[in-house]
Formats: C-alpha cells, structure tokens, sequence
C-alpha cells in the first residue's frame, strides 16, 4: 500500500469521525455521542465538565454499571489488577463507578482519544464473565509468547501523524526477516475495534520511515469471528491470527517468513 492510499484512508477515517461525533449540551457538561459501539450496538458516550479550571472526561459510570448488570462483577484480585492495569495503560482512572480523565484545552483530543480506547477494552471484558472463558486472553497470549520464546514487549506506545499515540498489547521487534511489529490481542472481533485497530495501525505507519508489521490474534474459541471483520483487517495489512491455531503462528511471530 502506498503513502498516498495511506493518507486517503486516514482522511476518509478522520472525516467519517467528525460527521459523526454528536455533541449535546446539559446544564452543567456537554455530552459527546461518538461512532464507536458497545456490545449492544448503542453509541458510546462521553461526557466533558469543567472542574477546577481543567477539563473532565468521563462516562458517567455507564461501561461498570452496564459489566455489573450483565454478572461481570469485578470481585477477584485477578481482575481488580486486569481493569487497573487496563485504565492505567490508557492514562485513566476509575472514580467510583466511572471511568475518567482530567484534561487541559490543548490536550484534550489525546485525552478523549484515551478515555475511548479504555471503554472500548473495558467493555470488551464482558466475555470474561461467560463461563466458557477461564483466564484473561491478554494473559493467555503473554504466557503464549514466553512459553514459546518470544521476544515481546508488553503495552507498546507508538505516535502516528495525527499527533495521537496509540498503545498495542505487543511490540514484536524487528528481525534480519521481518521489520518491527505490533501484535494486538482481541477477544472479540467486532466492527467497531477492527476499525479502530486498522487506524491505529495506520496512522503509526504514516509516521515512521521504516515498515511496520501488525498481527491482531483473536480468540476464535468462544466466538468464531466474522469474515467481513477478518476481510476488514487484511485490507489494512493486519495479519489476523486465531487462537485456535496459535502454533502455526509461532514461526511468524519468531520474525521468519
């Protein structure tokens, strides 16, 4: 893909975003209904208020609320530590029952670029609470990668040229056969983080002089993943990889052909 079917693909992301960022006004904040969905196809919401001179970003308790209402209880230290670990990858915090954020003026499309990237991943621990999933995939993956020997690192940050910085599960470095890598772990592939991975991915390789190579492995056990989605991804050179196969994955994770 070339550098200026890159920057369309980019343009058309960052255009379809605007159109569809809905903004109303309350008494005492503003609320921001974004493209983005939840697992019940509803538009994920965000509300900014103005507090102490700063800015906060929040969901107004709704992702806890809605995990808590489905039996996804945050009851074990297991996933006390997962969610803790999951906001503080993303620069945000849990206040109560709500996920939030304080921002200045300047830094605020970062900052709500934050705040979207954790409900998404917290919204998307739902399927721990399904009895057919026994451990967190991300973990899975991580014991996957060592047990094998793979060099990884773990929440890897990377800028893109929208200014944004984009975190990915796993960082793969570059090998005499493959360039550096990003690998991103999903336990369930839907339309709404396949897009969001495939800008991220991007976004990153518009920036960066060297090639980038991306894997998404995705936990087909529980759910098989659409074709659409899968189609989606290989479209902006995201290599897709099940879980259930994981062992023919070992080799190109390793950096060889």
């Amino acid at each position: 893909m070339i550098k200026n079917d890159c920057q369309r693909l980019i343009d058309q992301y960052l255009k379809w975003l605007k159109q569809e960022l809905i903004l109303t006004e309350l008494e005492e904040a503003c609320q921001i209904s974004t493209p983005f969905l939840d697992r019940h196809n509803d538009a994920i919401e965000i509300f900014v208020e103005k507090k102490n001179g700063s800015l906060r970003l929040t969901d107004d308790g709704y992702t806890i609320r809605d995990l808590r209402a489905s039996d996804m209880e945050f009851a074990t230290s297991k996933r006390k530590a997962h969610l803790a670990a999951v906001l503080h990858g993303f620069g945000v915090r849990l206040e109560g029952e709500e996920i939030a954020v304080e921002s200045s003026v300047e830094d605020f499309p970062q900052k709500k670029h934050n705040i979207l990237q954790a409900i998404l991943a917290v919204n998307d621990m739902f399927v721990m609470a399904e009895e057919h999933v026994l451990s967190l995939f991300k973990e899975d993956v991580a014991l996957f990668l060592e047990s094998h020997q793979i060099a990884a690192f773990s929440d890897f940050k990377l800028s893109g040229k929208s200014g944004f910085d984009h975190k990915f599960d796993f960082g793969l470095p570059k090998t005499t056969q493959k360039p550096q890598r990003v690998l991103q772990s999903i336990n369930n592939l839907t339309k709404e983080n396949a897009t969001s991975l495939a800008f991220m991915i991007g976004d990153v390789r518009m920036f960066r002089p060297e090639p980038l190579g991306a894997y998404a492995i995705i936990n087909d056990t529980a759910r098989p993943p659409s074709q659409e989605h899968l189609s989606a991804l290989k479209a902006y050179e995201v290599v897709p990889l099940l879980w259930s196969h994981r062992d023919e994955a070992i080799p190109v994770l390793n950096g060889r052909p």
